[in-house]
């Protein structure tokens, strides 16, 4: 019977939102730069000063830089600084463009049309800006012969480099009755 992956809790899902210490949180720090609700540097301050300044004019204090030394906190309201601060790691994802790894499986004893189907579906994921996973499987007395396999997938790699620069990720490698090289466009 197969285990769940969820059931074992090795799996956690990673927050990618940064965390902001505010307001008590601050307090374990003795002394921090303060920037007031309109930009202005007010200067190195004890963390309980700052919080009843901030307190008393209505706002939360929000810990930017907490690297800095000392941490640089600000007058702000902490919901609306929070929200902005996940919309723009929202923004920063959908930019993000996920490279994935496209397998493309060859045979020693392949024909050259069927290499041809495969070097225009190779060309579509290139052209996707995938990198490709090339690899053969090596059946029975063709692991005695593991080179024709290696010369197969160099001169596909050459067949590529006429349409696309490409760059070797891992080289041609054998892995038991496996042999696979992984490349990727250039710039």
């Amino acid at each position: 019977m197969r285990i769940h992956y969820r059931r074992r809790g090795g799996y956690q899902k990673k927050d990618e939102t940064p965390v902001y210490r505010a307001n008590e949180a601050i307090l374990t720090t003795p002394e921090i730069r303060v920037i007031d609700e309109e930009g202005q540097m007010l200067g190195v301050l004890s963390s309980s000063k700052a919080l009843t300044m901030a307190q008393e004019r209505g706002y939360d204090l929000v810990e930017v830089s907490p690297k800095a030394v000392p941490p640089v906190c600000k007058f702000l309201d902490y919901g609306q600084f929070k929200y902005q601060k996940e919309k723009e790691v929202k923004v920063q994802k959908a930019h993000a463009k996920k490279v994935e790894v496209k397998g493309i499986r060859l045979s020693v004893k392949m024909g050259a049309h069927d290499l041809d189907i495969r070097k225009s579906q190779a060309l579509g994921f290139l052209e996707d800006g995938n990198k490709l996973k090339i690899e053969i499987m090596l059946r029975g007395r063709e692991k005695e012969h593991g080179n024709i396999a290696y010369d197969r997938i160099n001169g596909f790699i050459k067949s590529l480099e006429e349409t696309y620069p490409l760059s070797l990720e891992q080289p041609t490698t054998r892995n038991g009755g496996n042999v696979s090289a992984i490349v990727g466009r250039k710039g």
